[in-house]
């Protein structure tokens, strides 16, 4: 699956394109047959979600932060997304050297 979600420069709304809210709603639907709780998507963009606790007890919390567009400056058309299932040693990790 690919979709195009390439900002538009000079447009008031945020998300700036239909791209970007067709992930948005991708996203949010996967976040919850994953199981995930509490599943938001404001009327700006910002999806959020809670995995609950595996263990007992009051744990920490973790974040993650990201966004859905890329840059205006080049083209999100034709783009072949790839999966990764498996990282080894970090390889792919920006910096990284053997």
């Amino acid at each position: 699956m690919s979709l195009d979600t390439q900002s538009k420069a000079g447009v008031r709304q945020v998300p700036s394109t239909e791209g970007q809210w067709k992930l948005l709603h991708l996203l949010k639907e996967q976040l919850e047959e994953m199981g995930l709780i509490n599943v938001t998507l404001s009327e700006k963009g910002t999806l959020m979600a809670t995995l609950p606790a595996n263990v007992p007890g009051d744990i920490p919390a973790i974040g993650f932060i990201s966004h859905v567009d890329t840059s205006p400056d080049c083209s999100g058309k034709n783009v072949n997304p790839q999966i990764v299932e498996k990282l080894s040693r970090w390889r792919y990790c920006a910096g990284y050297r053997r």
